[in-house]
């Protein structure tokens, strides 16, 4: 019988790893070796990741009030990092991933509110992480018009954000969470190579309804302007000139003579 080893020794082993992979490598190399370390070494990871699967880390990532890569002068990890490089160890089906992301909260999600949110967040950066560029486009395109409001965790402190933001983030920049992304292809260069379809807002309606109002504010100010425009220049000159007869001619007042003293 094999001894038994910790659950990150597989991952982290530096004898060789013969697990899955993300594109040729080591799912655990996606984050830097220096931020590795500090997820290993940290107390959350440590207590609270240990020995976790698809289900027990739904109710971890359940827990978090907040987002965040590290923070602090010591770049300590967040628990929304440890639980991600989790899902990198675990590297549960796609169709658990899809749950995790998908996850409808009913009233809580319609108000803006619910505990999920941060799964959602949790399940959309290793999405990012590790599917491929058609995957990720079709997936995390339905999350940007996700408006709720999500805690994020910086070096100096808390700041507001949403989750269609954060989407957005994922979709256009090469580092987010601590985190380097791998240069993934434009949306455009997959829609001309018939891999993707033209993309479409899911504000598009909102804004097709904003340029028609538009449209007619022109119009109405179009109509009055011309109206105004159209008065002939002979009324107006006659109307001048009837305004200047009928008033008085004013006589120029001659100075009274300074009488000299006699």
């Amino acid at each position: 019988m094999p001894p038994h080893r910790p659950d990150a020794t597989a991952l982290l082993d530096t004898r060789g790893y013969t697990g899955a992979l993300i594109r040729g490598a080591n799912p655990a190399h996606l984050i830097e070796k220096a931020v590795r370390d500090r997820i290993t070494e940290s107390f959350y990871w440590k207590e609270q990741c240990f020995g976790l699967n698809a289900a027990t880390l739904c109710d971890r990532a359940v827990e978090l009030d907040c987002v965040g890569g590290t923070y602090g002068d010591q770049g300590r990890p967040t628990p929304f990092l440890c639980l991600a490089f989790k899902m990198l160890q675990i590297m549960p089906p796609r169709e658990i991933v899809l749950e995790f992301l998908n996850f409808a909260e009913g009233d809580a999600e319609d108000e803006g509110d619910g505990h999920f949110k941060y799964l959602r967040v949790l399940a959309a950066f290793y999405i990012r992480l590790t599917w491929e560029p058609v995957d990720i486009y079709n997936t995390l395109g339905a999350l940007l018009a996700d408006p709720r409001k999500i805690r994020r965790r910086t070096r100096n402190g808390f700041s507001l954000t949403y989750v269609d933001q954060l989407v957005d983030e994922m979709l256009s920049k090469d580092r987010m969470f601590a985190t380097s992304l791998w240069k993934m292809p434009v949306r455009s260069q997959l829609e001309d190579m018939d891999l993707l379809e033209a993309y479409v807002s899911p504000l598009q309606g909102e804004v097709d309804a904003m340029d028609d109002d538009d449209d007619d504010d022109r119009s109405l100010r179009s109509v009055g302007s011309g109206a105004v425009g159209s008065r002939s220049p002979s009324s107006s000159g006659s109307r001048s000139r009837s305004r200047s007869q009928s008033r008085p001619r004013s006589r120029p007042q001659s100075s009274p003579r300074s009488q000299s003293p006699v």
